[in-house]
């Protein structure tokens, strides 16, 4: 059985899936930056949307990827972390 890792490999070798994967890569990233650092702190969507006051569905729909967080919702859980966020062009 393939894995997640070795079936993406194989997939981003199709120009066409590349081009979209590549188009949602900046999203994709915001999505794992939020996840992961929820999971860090040993925390529940619950629990960040009480530090937030953004729902816990809303917060759920960011980290699905069904949302489009503002700038003034990416600072709120970035604080809520003791974190800053930082956005940048490169």
């Amino acid at each position: 059985m393939e894995t997640l890792d070795q079936y993406l490999e194989k997939q981003l070798k199709n120009p066409k899936f590349k081009k979209e994967w590549d188009e949602l890569e900046d999203e994709y990233q915001i999505i794992q930056n939020i996840v992961e650092a929820r999971l860090a702190a040993h925390m529940t969507q619950m629990e960040l949307s009480e530090l937030t006051g953004i729902t816990q569905s809303d917060i759920s729909k960011i980290e699905n990827g069904n949302g489009n967080p503002s700038l003034k919702t990416l600072q709120k859980i970035a604080h809520a972390f003791g974190k800053k966020l930082k956005i940048e062009f490169v």
